[in-house]
């Protein structure tokens, strides 16, 4: 089977050691791509120097609501110039740490939705205890290619996103709260939704509370087919269309 791992940070320090051989097994345990995620001006950066080094890893580039006070435009611009920047992101709100005011949040989370809009490009979201406003804000602007990534709304919130054209994301969360999410992978169309492993967080089990890694997505994978009542092979193929197609990546893979 060959898997993508739409959403990983690969440049956090959390990789300092080895990071170079994360990224090797990961290829020869099957991963077919990797799309490293930025989420301030930093990380962005190291997330392109990687896909430069590395074929088949790419990147993104945007300012998590963490990190909105640094918000600085023109190197945003600067990144989505670069050929391996597959999307705009992460980007949109956090109730739940609440790092950044709301307001802030608000008013940087608009201005890189126009600007992905502007640009063409894919927008993968940060939505965490702020399911509305992140929902009334996209709705708002209406771009057609978006991902919440780390989908953690109810059922009723996903056929609202579903319904208007977006896509829903899977973590290693589906492996140890199954219960939360069996109504929701049941009725995801199959062409709407990707899986991600958001190393290094979010590991699944069996290997829950380690570091993870790209390769762990495969456990993502078995879950959503036993409640698809489906084939691994059979979903793997499905979410690594899914996401070519999303990201534009059938031209940039080797």
């Amino acid at each position: 089977m060959k898997f993508i791992d739409t959403h990983a940070h690969l440049q956090f320090d959390f990789y300092d050691k080895d990071r170079d051989e994360v990224i090797r097994t990961a290829f020869e345990k099957g991963i077919k791509s990797i799309i490293n995620i930025g989420t301030d001006g930093p990380t962005s950066k190291m997330a392109i120097e990687l896909a430069r080094d590395h074929k088949n890893l790419f990147a993104t580039a945007g300012w998590h609501p963490h990190d909105v006070t640094k918000y600085d435009e023109k190197k945003l611009l600067d990144f989505l110039e670069e050929d391996k920047v597959v999307a705009l992101g992460e980007i949109g709100l956090d109730y739940y740490r609440n790092l950044s005011s709301k307001k802030l949040q608000k008013e940087v989370f608009e201005t890189q939705i126009k600007i992905g809009i502007e640009k063409n490009l894919p927008l993968v979201i940060h939505d965490r205890n702020a399911h509305q406003d992140t929902f009334d804000i996209l709705k708002k602007y209406h771009p057609e290619k978006v991902v919440f990534h780390c989908f953690s709304g109810d059922y009723t919130f996903a056929q609202d996103v579903l319904e208007q054209g977006w896509f829903i994301s899977f973590t290693g969360v589906v492996t140890f709260d199954k219960g939360s999410y069996y109504g929701i992978i049941r009725d995801v169309p199959d062409d709407k939704y990707f899986v991600e492993t958001d190393a290094p967080f979010l590991t699944p089990y069996p290997y829950r509370g380690k570091r993870n890694r790209p390769e762990y997505v495969e456990y993502i994978i078995q879950q959503i087919a036993e409640i698809k009542q489906k084939t691994p092979i059979e979903i793997a193929r499905q979410t690594t269309e899914n996401a070519e197609n999303f990201f534009c990546l059938n031209k940039k893979l080797d």
